[in-house]
Order: structure tokens, then sequence, then C-alpha cells
């Protein structure tokens, strides 16, 4: 008498093409997709078949005699074996074997098995599942591969098992849903390879994003849904969210929200409020969701009685009660608290209590609606600092990290010490952002370890590229720059500059902590070649070059915490020249052609300059600093040796202001003033030659055009055809003239008040940082130069009545002569004179110089002031930076601009 035991899988048939799983998966029956072949649907799954022996031969419980494995490849018979509990001798019965068959099953090794019974002799026939050759995605757009991945399961070289298919569906959908795409769905498909192996295929169709349609608060009667939507970090899809990443639906956010929600409640005195419920609900196209929050509110406390309890011997009650930010009858504020919990532990640290434990107590009185606090301070032991652990720094040497501390180990416990030290160490720029020093219990309770976990960031800059700014127009910079040079801290640095009006090369190394103490030294060489120029009929021409070679040597030694002082000597030779053929004439500056300040600006000279700074820097972080203040005065002295002698000194001072919400308003002024010794170039000029004056405009001072701020010489085309009446010849606006030259000036000062807004995260990833500002300055104080006028001029012929000669001035710049030429105008009756409108045509060799009449403007201490929008971006070819600026008041003269950006500079 023999038995029949058999399950066939669906997944036994193999055909070509991609087979659909997903319903496979969830019913138990298949689909298929007919992709490179016609595919031939398999039967429908068969359940467990027993053929039922002739009744009168019903057998009983029998002996199992052998047991065979047939059909398996890769797995060994024991191995199979193991997971049955049918065994050689065993007596058996229809049940045992139905369970040898749920056994084989709950293994998901095999996709055909079935138990032959030969009166006793058992034969388990077996088909493996495939072997997965690939893991294949498809369609995924929004979530690329490298996040995906991690999650999946499933991968090359293992056993296909439904389960696993059914969980990486699963994890792929919950990838989408943390990006708010609910209706996001994966279809498994699987192909078919030779050697029973099978290609998995992830199907992706991600759907749009889920946004959120609408928020509803219910309950809420103090606070309209207006004030509580503003609290809450989920937005409400619209016009006016299109740019944020607030509106897509987000769990963990919703959650989020509840606690913003509360908090604003307790920030307001509602101690009782609490979010009854919070319900996210998918619309039937799953592309929306609408919220729901129902809130009770309760009443509105104010504060009690306030006292201090403190079992610390160095805290005494009463002087910490006069400290405390809340008063009795205030409104009730739990931030307040928290933040008063925070100073009080702070303030402890200060002592070395570096685990002091503060409770606050509350006692509510429903009846008075206030709510009594006392600050209890429990007794706890003065900390020192037991070791210093400095981990993850792989180039970085200790050295360098243990430096900045300003705690040493065996010192009492200081958090005023930690927090300038985490300063210290971001702006250094080597490691994470927001590096955070842990503390540790250490050995005892009186000890404790400080450990630094950092995230070394590449410190070195190559950078290659190519830009254009409305300043310099096309540039062309390349620099080296290692801020970590040989992970000793030290800066070495090498560029290249190229623009239309400026080219520069330079060379630099500094040493902040020379023989490992705390003095830093550096110099640099350099040679800077800059084209100064003007605009001639809107048109910008070059006036003069000046080329400086030169080096620096420089020296600092901190004074304070906050203060240093800097030392620095430098060494500069300048060449100043105008092109020959413009502005010579018989070998001599021409004014007449360049004005009698270029001319005075001409000529080779050294600078020797020794000067000093004096600097005050509390900033939490100076490459990004959102708190704290700077402060300098520097001074250089010109005159030790070489041919210049003066005195200028400087003055700054910044302070930035965090407002909460990631604003930050910054606050900076500066000015200068420079004096001058010995004798002027020439009779009449400034003793201050032209390139060692202050200059104003952009960028320092958005809003007016480079060196557009401050005394300036515009010269003016004449037209003087009627001596009685000459008439100059403006651009239109009636303050640019023909030439346009900045002359500068010996004082400035500047004001920038420029506030930072921050964005979502999604710009912030992008390098995105808007600012508006408000720009105030002003440059002055220069002697007024020699002013050159040149105008053609009427004399009447008297041989011949009724005509007149107008007479021009012809230049032979290769013989050094001049000469008049003059042209014949008829005076008809009535004595007006009329011309051809042309002047006469000079004889070979000489070239005219049309009349025209120079004009000085802008030597005034009134303040222009200028207002705008600009945003930083960290581009992926080189920082952005692009400002639009009014100029809200300026002086005649100046030149404004409104829009300016810059590509491929730092800014």
């Amino acid at each position: 008498m023999s038995y029949f035991f058999g399950m066939n899988s669906v997944a036994s048939h193999k055909y070509l093409g991609r087979t659909q799983l997903s319903a496979l998966l969830l019913a138990g029956t298949m689909l298929a997709t007919p992709v490179m072949a016609q595919e031939v649907a398999p039967p429908p799954v068969a359940a467990p078949t027993i053929p039922a022996p002739a009744a009168e031969a019903a057998p009983t419980a029998t002996t199992v005699q052998t047991i065979t494995i047939v059909g398996n490849q890769r797995l060994e018979a024991q191995t199979i074996l193991s997971y049955l509990r049918l065994r050689v001798g065993q007596r058996y019965d229809r049940s045992i074997l139905d369970q040898a068959l749920k056994d084989l099953a709950a293994t998901e090794l095999f996709k055909d098995f079935q138990i032959t019974d030969n009166n006793g002799a058992l034969t388990i026939e077996v088909t493996e599942n495939p072997v997965i050759n690939r893991v294949i995605l498809e369609g995924n757009k929004r979530l690329k591969e490298d996040k995906i991945r991690p999650e999946i399961k499933l991968a090359p070289r293992q056993i296909f098992t439904r389960s696993k298919v059914r969980a990486d569906v699963a994890r792929i959908i919950e990838l989408y849903k943390r990006q708010g795409r609910f209706a996001a769905t994966v279809e498994p498909k699987m192909v078919s390879l030779d050697q029973n192996r099978v290609d998995v295929v992830f199907e992706i169709n991600e759907g749009p994003k889920s946004k959120v349609r609408q928020i509803s608060i219910l309950g809420n009667e103090k606070f309209s849904d207006g004030d509580l939507k503003d609290e809450m970090a989920t937005k409400e899809s619209g016009l006016l969210t299109i740019l944020s990443s607030n509106t897509s639906y987000d769990p963990d956010r919703l959650a989020y929200d509840q606690q913003k929600l509360r908090l604003f409640y307790l920030q307001n005195g509602y101690a009782d409020f609490r979010v009854i419920s919070a319900v996210a609900e998918l619309t039937s196209n799953k592309q929306d969701f609408i919220i729901t929050y129902v809130v009770e509110e309760g009443e509105r406390y104010k504060f009690g009685d306030i006292d201090v309890k403190s079992e610390l011997r160095d805290f005494q009650p009463e002087m910490l009660k006069t400290l405390l930010p809340m008063k009795k009858d205030d409104w009730y504020d739990a931030k307040l608290v928290e933040d008063t919990v925070e100073s009080l532990s702070e303030t402890a640290g200060l002592f070395g209590y570096a685990f002091a434990d503060i409770n606050p107590e509350f006692r509510r009185d429903p009846e008075t609606r206030t709510m009594q606090i006392t600050f209890n301070v429990a007794e706890s032991p003065r900390t020192y600092v037991e070791r210093i652990d400095v981990n993850g720094n792989t180039l970085t040497h200790d050295k360098v990290v243990r430096r900045e501390f300003r705690l040493n180990e065996g010192d009492a416990f200081n958090s005023f010490g930690i927090k300038r030290t985490e300063a210290r160490l971001n702006s250094l720029g080597y490691f994470q952002e927001n590096l955070e020093i842990e503390r540790k219990e250490g050995s005892a309770p009186d000890r404790i370890i400080l450990e630094t976990n950092v995230e070394e960031k590449p410190t070195g800059e190559l950078s290659l590229s190519a830009g254009f700014s409305s300043i310099e127009n096309f540039l062309l910079q390349a620099s080296i720059r290692q801020r970590n040079f040989r992970g000793l801290g030290q800066q070495l640095q090498a560029s290249v500059n190229y623009s239309s009006y400026s080219k520069s090369v330079e060379l630099g190394f500094t040493e902040p902590y020379l023989f490992d103490r705390n003095i830093s030294v550096g110099g640099s060489i350099y040679r800077r070649d800059l084209n100064s120029f003007n605009f001639i009929n809107n048109d910008r021409q070059t006036t003069f070059q000046q080329v400086t070679t030169g080096f620096q040597l420089n020296a600092g030694v901190p004074l304070t915490e906050f203060m240093s002082f800097f030392g620095r000597y430098s060494l500069n030779f300048d060449d100043v020249t105008l092109d020959r053929g413009i502005y010579f004439f018989g070998n001599q500056c021409d004014p007449l052609v360049a004005g009698r300040y270029l001319c005075d600006a001409i000529g080779n000279r050294t600078t020797s300059l020794i000067g000093y700074t004096l600097a005050y820097d509390d900033r939490d972080n100076r490459l990004r600093p959102t708190r704290g203040q700077s402060l300098s005065l520097s001074q250089d002295f010109a005159g030790l040796g070489g041919s210049v002698k003066y005195v200028r000194t400087r003055a700054n001072a910044s302070k930035h202001f965090n407002l909460g919400s990631r604003f930050i308003l910054n606050v900076s002024a500066e000015g200068g003033y420079i004096y001058p010794f010995g004798s002027a170039p020439s009779p009449g000029s400034d003793k201050v030659r032209l390139t060692d004056r202050f200059f104003l405009g952009e960028p320092q001072m958005r809003g007016f055009d480079i060196r557009g701020v401050g005394p300036r010489v515009i010269r003016y085309s004449v037209d003087n055809t009627n001596p009685a009446s000459p008439i100059v010849i403006t651009d239109g606006d009636g303050d640019r003239g023909q030439i346009d030259d900045a002359l500068g000036g010996r004082a400035y000062y500047q004001g920038r008040l420029e506030l930072d807004i921050p964005l979502g995260s999604g710009a912030k990833e992008l390098g995105l940082r808007p600012s508006i500002f408000l720009d105030v300055g002003s440059v002055f104080s220069v002697k007024r130069p020699t002013l050159t006028t040149l105008a053609n001029f009427r004399e009447t012929d008297a041989t011949a009545p009724g005509f007149g000669l107008i007479k021009s001035l012809c230049r032979n710049a290769t013989t050094g002569t001049s000469q008049f030429a003059s042209e014949t105008t008829t005076t008809p009756t009535g004595g007006v004179p009329t011309g051809t409108g042309q002047y006469t045509t000079c004889p070979t060799g000489f070239s005219r110089l049309d009349p025209f009449e120079e004009r000085f403007f802008g030597d005034s201490w009134m303040p222009r002031v200028a207002i705008g929008a600009g945003v930083n971006w960290n581009s992926p070819f080189g920082p952005f930076r692009i400002d639009f600026a009014y100029a809200l008041r300026k002086e005649e003269g100046d030149d404004t601009k409104r829009f300016s950006f810059n590509v491929g500079t730092q800014f």
C-alpha cells in the first residue's frame, strides 16, 4: 500500500519574462506580465493531496523503513532531514506526514516538494528555490539606490524566499512614506534564468509627494488657528509655502508639532494644556493629508512664591533669588523655568560643580491659579578634571586639539572653560559644525572625564575657477590652500588671480603656535598688478597702472582669553604709470588729458611700513558667528626708510545678535584716517598720494559703484560755439560726464546693519544664505585738486566784417608742438553766428583736443545710505554673491549701482 502527499507552489513553473509577485505574496495566486515573450499562466495552487486508500484497507500507524531525499542540488540530504521530525524506525500516520509537509514549507527553501509513501519507504522529492542572481531597482528617481539598498535584505547568491520579498517591499514603501510619498507603490517581479537562478526586480512608482492640505484645530479659544499654526513646523500647502519643505506629511513632525503646541501654551501660562488627539487622514487619492488636533487649553496661571534652597556651600539662596528672572504675579512661563535651571547649572559649573543636581519643585494652586516654585540645589562634590580624551582625529595631531582646551587635567571643573573650548575648536574649521564636549563621570564622584569626539572634514582647498564679476568682468582664479598643513594647524597657501583689471601672485605661510607656545608667526611674498579705471562716456577705461612687489612678516600673541596683539612689517615697491600713448605729450604727463591729480600720482616709490593691531574677539565662531562681538584698533607707520611717510589709523567694531529661530543680526562700524608727513608730491597737490588714500564703494558699500562714493573729478564736454553762453554737455542724468575719476580721501567711515534670514533645510543644504542690509558710509577730506579747463574761443576778423574765427587747440605728440586751428563761420544779419557744428580738422600729424570743463564733487562727510537684499550661494562652481541695493541718500557726483554679482571669488 502506498501514499502520495504533495504540495505544489506556483513558483515552480518556469517561463520567459518577468513574473509579477505582488498578487502571489498577498493572495497565493500569480499574474504574468508579458515582457520578453508570451507567458503561460501557471495553474492554481493545489492543496496537499493524500489519495485515500480503499476503505477496507484503511492503514493504521506504520513504521518508517527508509527515508530517501531526491531532487536536492545545493542542500545536503542530512540538512533537509534536520528540518523534519521523521526518523527511521519511527511510527507514523497521516498527521505526522502532514506535519512534515508543513515543516518543509516553513523553511522557505523549496518551491515544490512532495512525500511518497511505499509501505514505510518514504521518498521526499524537493525542488529547491532559485538563487538570486541580481536585485534590480527601477523607477526610483527621488530616492537614489544608495538610500534604498541598505534597507533591502535580498542580495545576490541568497536563496529566494517570498517572505523576504514581502519584507523588502514593506521597507521600500516605508522609506517613501518618510519622504512624504504615501502614494508610492512597489511591484516585485522576477526573471527566471538558467541553472535555477532569478533576477528580482522591484518596479517602483514613486507617486507625488503627499502634502498637508488642511490643518484643523478644535478646542482652542484663547489663541486663533493662525497663531497656533505659526508655531507648528508643518505648514499647509499653498502659494505662500510653495518653496517650503515642511508642507509634506511626516509622522515625526506631527509628534514634534504637538510638543511645540504644548510648549507654546506653557510659555503663556496654560499649565494644564494638553493635546487630546492628533489625527492625520489620507485623502482617497493618497495625495493629501488633513490633520485635525483636538486640544484642551485649561486655565491660565501666574507665578506664585519663588524660592531657592541650596545645600551647596558656595550657593547662598538669598543671593541666587535676586538673580532669578521670574517675579511673583508674572504670567507662568515653563520655558523661563527651564532656562533658569540651565542658568543655575552653569553658575554651579563656574564654581566647579559639574554634576550639580537642580530640581524645580512645583506647587499648583487651582483656586488662586498660581504656580509656586522652589529650586532645590542638592549637595554634590566639587568636581575635578580626571582625564581629557580626544577621539576621531586621524590627521590632526592631538596637541592641536588639546592646546585649544581652557582646562587641563587636574584642574577644577569650570563650565565657562568648557564653552570657551567648544567655541575655539569650532573656530578652527577643522571639524564638524557645532562640536560639543561630552561630560562623563570619572572614577570617583568628584572626578569628571571630558570626551571630545571629532569628525575631521577636508581642510585642503584646490580651486580652479573662471567667472564673471560686475566689478572686474572676466576673471580667472587658481589657488591651493591647506588650513591644517601636516595636521599641525599650520596654514599654507598659494594663489594666482587674473582679471581684466587686476593680476596677483601670492605665497604665504602661518605657524599659529611657534615652538608649541601661543605665539603665531607668518609671512607672505606677493606681486599685485592693479589697473585703476574711470568712465568715458559710460565706458570703463584704464587710467593708471600700479605694480606692487613686496613681502610682509607678522606675529601675534594673546594678552587675555579674548584680547590679542599683532605686529607686522612690510616692504613694498610701487610703480605707478599712465599709458604714454594717451596721457603723455612731449615725454611729459599732459594735465590737459590726464588731469593734474593723475600726473601727480605717477612714479616709483618705496614703502617701509611697521604696524600693529590690538584686537578683542569673543564671538562663538569666527567663521559663522551667531553671537558675540569683535573690536580692533590698527595703526601703520610708513617712514622707517623708503620714500613714503604717513600714519594710518583704523578702528572697527562688530556685534552679532542671535534673535532666535536662526535669525542672526550683525551690526558693524569702521573708520579710518591717514595723516601724512613731509611735502606734497607737487605744488598744490595733496600730501597723501592717490594710491595711499581710502576709497569706498562696491563691494564694501552696496548700492554704489566701485569707488563710487567720495571726492571725484568729472570732466564734461563743452559746446563753446557761442562764448557768451557755453553749454556743458552731460550724459543726460546731469552728473556723469565724459571722464569720471575717483580721488579717494584721507578719512572714511562705514556702518552696516545686516540680518541673515533662515531658510528651510532644503535651501540650507544647497548653501543658500539670504540677507537684508542697510549700508551707511562716506569718504572725504582731500585737498581740492587743480582743475583744468580747455575751451575754444572766437576772434573777429577785421579784414572781413561779418565773419569770425573759432579756434581749437591741435597737438602733435611726436614733435611736442601745439597750434590753434580755426574755422570760418558766417554771421548773418542780426549778429547770431552760425557754423557747421564741426571743429576744423587739424593739420596732418596733429590731434585736436575738444573743449572740456572739469568739476570737483563729493568731498563731504555727510552719510550715503543704501538698503537692499542679497544672497550667498555656495554653488558647485564656486561661491556666488548677488545683491540688489538702492541708494536712499547720495551726494552730487556719486555713482550708484543697483545690481551686482560676483562668481568665483571670495566674499
